[in-house]
């Protein structure tokens, strides 16, 4: 009897081993199918943005996405490594989002196989990484007849990596790209190489990234700054930096306005690029370096004056000199979130942008026109004469008194717009032109008002758009890759987007350029810069001051006691250099604290991250055993 119970334990015991390793087995099994991944990102950098989704949802048709990856330890670095899982993780993603629509194929391009030949035709290249070998990591995205290559996903991009490839879905399964006019005076398409330049020992110069960029999404048409004609195929008109635009071009922007076209127009009062390039002294380059749409922008109720520069105490950038010497420029723009709209498409995820001696529009659109306000400073802004703003940065943050009230940097102006030029199409006939043998102009051909609402977005600087204020040129295995430094390149982008492009991926691209600013410290400096100032013209003030008291007892004084300081003008020195230790002494204390300040924020973020967590982990222990004896002891 008792050996029974014996056997029957034992057989007890061996089927409960057996179903628990069998459920550990299924769990494990159920687990690894599921590959749940949990984005604990702040701004969920490794989640599907909304925007990706809604590309996907349109998707009527398969969509093959070819991943060449080269295996194996030895060849591809640890860091490429990684990276191609990243990738790799991230095309899984895109497929299950996609119901089935999107088709991965992951390939090994070895040396003198079919997938090596499969790269090549696709436009994936490899580079090489020694004599004899080849690194391959990237993709090809093909539906029907449409191919575009990403020829290598270099980490510096790892953050623009969903918008790189929704980016391509959207180019291969559109059936036509939109048409896109640019107009400008600079040299945005590239300048090529010459005999002449080549002679001075010059090269020539590449296209604007902003360009480069604009040709993945559009079909772009480069159009001359005399056109008295927009092309009837171009849809979105971008306009930058119109210096001296004649009445006759403008004719033309109103024309393509009332036949129900979009305007995106980057006006400057002082474009460092066309600056450069003039020879002229600083203030003569500041007098006539300005550009604005005059005619069409008093047609709709704005002003832009090209003569003056928005400086902001709050947006400051700090420019290193050099030897730990650090210089404060108010009117370079560096643009945090209190200065850009949260609530529009194309800036709610944008949230650091660099405007470099930005202006500023005023005045009450017409009726009929709805405006909003896309960027805008902050009210501790001020508007300065530009060739001020153009010499001495410092000057201007000496001389600062804040104007009490935001002024606006860019606007969206919606509705039916009505021509600016009522009387039709002007003449540019100089005077004194022999215009007797040619026929008078058929104004009645002259469009009154637009067709249907239309669109005008107006940004008050075009130098933002330029490659070294927007971000860096890498060139990696020979690839040119653009590494954003702010959200320049995704603003611009996002307004053509919203004109005429696909606006779902305005959101893909955005919160790609996401910063984290020290706010905190931003603000502390903000305010310890205000305390310099008013230090520094008290200072100014009492020497003010003394020279006049100085100036005065010199009068006083015979002729032959000219060059000889009285008692009193003895003292009257000896007062304000005291006074003018003192001051220098309290500026002193001043950055001091202001040092301490920042240290002393600096030192308790960094013990809430190293010991935050596991202090919140040790309570979260504490307070459970805490609980569970408190429940024992009630049995």
């Amino acid at each position: 009897m008792k050996t029974d119970k014996k056997n029957e334990a034992l057989i007890y015991s061996t089927v409960g081993v057996v179903v628990m390793l069998v459920i550990l087995i299924a769990a494990n099994v159920i687990v690894g199918l599921a590959k749940v991944r949990v984005d604990l990102t702040a701004d969920r950098l490794y989640t599907l943005s909304d925007g990706t989704r809604k590309v996907l949802s349109k998707l009527d048709t398969k969509v093959k996405v070819r991943l060449y990856v080269t295996q194996g330890e030895n060849t591809m670095p640890t860091g490429l490594q990684s990276h191609a899982r990243r990738v790799e993780d991230l095309l899984n993603e895109f497929r299950q989002a996609s119901n089935g629509r999107i088709q991965i194929e992951k390939l090994d391009p070895q040396p003198d196989s079919d997938a090596e030949e499969s790269a090549t035709i696709d436009g994936v290249q490899g580079q090489m990484v020694s004599l004899n070998e080849k690194l391959y990591l990237g993709l090809a995205v093909s539906c029907v007849d449409q191919r575009v290559a990403i020829p290598f996903l270099t980490p510096d991009r790892d953050k623009l990596l969903e918008y790189d490839i929704a980016r391509a879905i959207t180019q291969v399964t559109a059936t036509a790209k939109p048409v896109i006019g640019v107009m400008t005076g600079l040299p945005m398409f590239g300048q090529p190489m010459n005999p002449m330049m080549m002679q001075m020992g010059q090269r020539g110069q590449n296209p604007w990234v902003f360009i480069t960029e604009l040709k993945n999404d559009f079909e772009v048409k480069q159009i001359e700054m005399t056109a008295d004609k927009i092309d009837e195929a171009v849809k979105v008109l971008i306009v930058v930096h119109p210096k001296q635009i004649t009445d006759g071009a403008q004719y033309a922007i109103d024309q393509f306005l009332m036949r129900g076209g979009k305007l995106i127009a980057f006006l400057d009062p002082l474009s460092i690029v066309d600056s450069r390039s003039s020879m002229q002294n600083p203030m003569q380059r500041a007098a006539q370096g300005g550009s604005s749409l005059d005619k069409l922008l008093k047609a709709w109720g704005l002003e832009f004056d090209s003569n003056k520069v928005l400086a902001d105490a709050k947006f400051v950038t700090r420019i290193s000199r050099g030897q730990g010497r650090e210089e404060v420029v108010p009117t370079v723009l560096s643009m945090g979130p209190e200065g850009i709209t949260a609530g529009d498409p194309i800036t709610s995820q944008i949230d650091n942008i660099l405007l470099p001696f930005s202006g500023a529009f005023t005045g009450t659109p017409v009726s009929g026109l709805t405006q909003a306000v896309l960027l805008k400073s902050t009210a501790k802004s001020q508007m300065v004469e530009k060739f001020m703003a153009e010499m001495a940065g410092e000057q201007v943050m000496k001389d600062f008194v804040p104007s009490g009230k935001e002024h606006n940097l860019a606007v969206r102006l919606t509705g039916k717009f009505k021509t600016a030029f009522p009387d039709g199409k002007p003449s540019d006939a100089k005077p004194g032109d022999d215009k007797k043998d040619e026929k008078p102009e058929d104004k009645s051909e002259s469009l009154k008002e637009s067709k249907t609402d239309t669109v005008v977005i107006l940004v008050g600087d075009s130098d933002f758009v330029y490659d070294e204020f927007a971000g860096q040129v890498q060139n990696v295995f020979g690839q040119q890759i653009f590494l954003p430094r702010n959200g320049n390149i995704s603003l611009a982008q996002n307004i053509a987007d919203q004109a005429g492009g696909d606006v779902n991926l305005i959101q893909v691209r955005s919160r790609a350029t996401v910063n984290r600013p020290f706010t905190v410290v931003k603000r502390m400096q903000a305010e310890a810069e205000e305390s310099y100032r008013a230090k520094i013209k008290q200072l100014e003030g009492e020497l003010s001051s003394t020279q006049q008291r100085l100036n005065e007892l010199q009068q006083k004084k015979e002729g032959n006691q000219r060059f000889i300081l009285s008692p009193e003008q003895q003292k009257e020195v000896e007062n304000f250099r005291k006074r003018e230790v003192e001051v220098k002494r309290e500026l002193k204390d001043v950055r001091k604290q202001l040092r301490r300040d920042i240290d002393s924020l600096e030192n308790r973020l960094k013990w809430l991250n190293i010991a935050g967590m596991p202090f919140l982990v040790t309570v979260s222990g504490i307070c459970l055993a805490a609980v569970k004896r408190k429940r024992t002891s009630a049995k």
